[in-house]
């Protein structure tokens, strides 16, 4: 048996790990297209903010690892996917056949269609090459501009921060982490920011990208609703999208991403995905959704291994769940945050001590959750949300003051068992 595995990230190493513990016997060969040992994305700003070296974002400090775990690397890009030959198109490299297969190619940075993006100096902050770039240029008291302000977005600006560069953040969305936060979070978030000394444009767009025409200018953005910004350095951060371009003519079934079943098996039997390129269940929502973090992309390689293997394994659907740190304030949101048809909501805000509480409720259930500034029973809440818990007479207790969550929870739970 040949388990091929595309994609050396999170997803890639767990589940090439599973397999060979647990199929001794198989062939399990892993494909990834950079020349570095599997890393981290999510390590790369600590890498941008000194606080690790390069190694320190390697998956597996032992570079050694997956060869003394008897599994084949090939470095090359996947170009194609023949489904019915069970074989693999390879940049530069002879094809590559297949019994399993796993497509976990994780997300492609999105780039936006606005002139002058591909100059040099302008760089996404997705690879380790990327970073190698930026490190570059961020000087301290260099001008930078980042683009973007969605949770990828902040982790780079506390990055950028760190370095001591002049910081200046442009999002089209009218508030920062709009996919994370609310309206009122958001908002308080932007003024911690502007408060740490970070220029912060929300509801504006960046319209071209020209180079200086003087000799201390490198960059000058033309924005709008905003006057130019001059940059020394371009961080685009515009979000991320399941990388699933080589799959064109596979017959495998793309949606947002690989449409998977309860076993996380393709359209296409014997073909799977996990991680990122994972079109799974949402169990809040019951529909289909990309959840795109590192817990769910190591959990969904290791159930899809255990499947290509032989174990029948049901994955019984992910959470969105998001915690950033930005610039010390944090905050955390967890499945349903935005609320549901028919369901009740409650608040609580503190602007001038960044606290604030929002809890969404079906019937007498929590489903969803924002908090910042408050890392108090945080987890607490997750587990309120993840089990489906029925609160009962304490539901009234929550929408009167949603801060006794572990009161709460205690409550219940004793019900629950009474």
């Amino acid at each position: 048996m040949r388990h091929v595995i595309i994609g050396a990230g999170p997803a890639g190493v767990t589940a090439a790990e599973t397999l060979r513990k647990q199929d001794p016997a198989a062939e399990v060969v892993l494909i990834g297209d950079e020349p570095e040992p599997a890393y981290s994305r999510m390590a790369i700003p600590y890498y941008l903010s000194n606080k690790i070296g390069e190694r320190g974002t390697y998956l597996r400090h032992d570079p050694d690892h997956l060869d003394k775990l008897g599994i084949g690397q090939i470095q090359s890009r996947v170009t194609r996917v023949d489904s019915a030959a069970k074989q693999l198109q390879l940049a530069g490299a002879d094809p590559v056949g297949f019994d399993r297969l796993l497509l976990a190619t994780g997300s492609n940075p999105i780039k936006p269609p606005i002139q002058g993006l591909d100059q040099p100096g302008v760089h996404h902050c997705w690879t380790l090459e990327d970073a190698r770039n930026i490190v570059k240029y961020a000087a301290p008291g260099s001008r930078v501009v980042l683009m973007g302000a969605g949770f990828i977005g902040c982790i780079i600006m506390e990055a950028l921060v760190a370095r001591g560069v002049k910081l200046t953040v442009v999002e089209m969305g009218d508030r920062m982490v709009p996919r994370m936060m609310d309206q009122a979070s958001g908002n308080l978030i932007k003024q911690w920011c502007l408060n740490k000394g970070v220029d912060v444009h929300t509801s504006t767009r960046v319209l071209g990208i020209e180079a200086g025409r003087n000799g201390g200018t490198r960059f000058r953005l033309a924005c709008e609703p905003v006057d130019d910004i001059d940059a020394d350095l371009v961080v685009v951060a515009a979000g991320v999208k399941p990388a699933t371009g080589y799959l064109e003519g596979s017959g495998i079934e793309i949606g947002q991403g690989v449409v998977v079943n309860d076993f996380l098996e393709s359209s296409v039997p014997g073909i799977y995905a996990a991680g990122d390129t994972c079109e799974g269940m949402d169990w809040g929502t019951g529909q289909r959704a990309v959840h795109a973090i590192q817990p769910v992309a190591a959990e969904t390689g290791r159930t899809a291994a255990l499947n290509m293997c032989g174990q029948p394994t049901r994955h019984h659907g992910s959470m969105a769940m998001n915690v950033l740190d930005t610039l010390g304030l944090i905050s955390v949101s967890y499945g349903q945050w935005m609320g549901v048809d028919g369901g009740d909501e409650v608040h609580r805000l503190d602007e001038s001590a960044y606290r604030y509480i929002k809890l969404q409720f079906q019937e007498d259930r929590l489903v969803g959750a924002i908090t910042l500034g408050m890392t108090e029973h945080v987890g607490v809440l997750r587990g309120l949300i993840q089990t489906r818990l029925p609160l009962g007479r304490w539901k009234q207790h929550l929408m009167e003051d949603p801060t006794r969550i572990m009161e709460a929870y205690l409550g219940a739970t004793q019900m629950t068992v009474g």
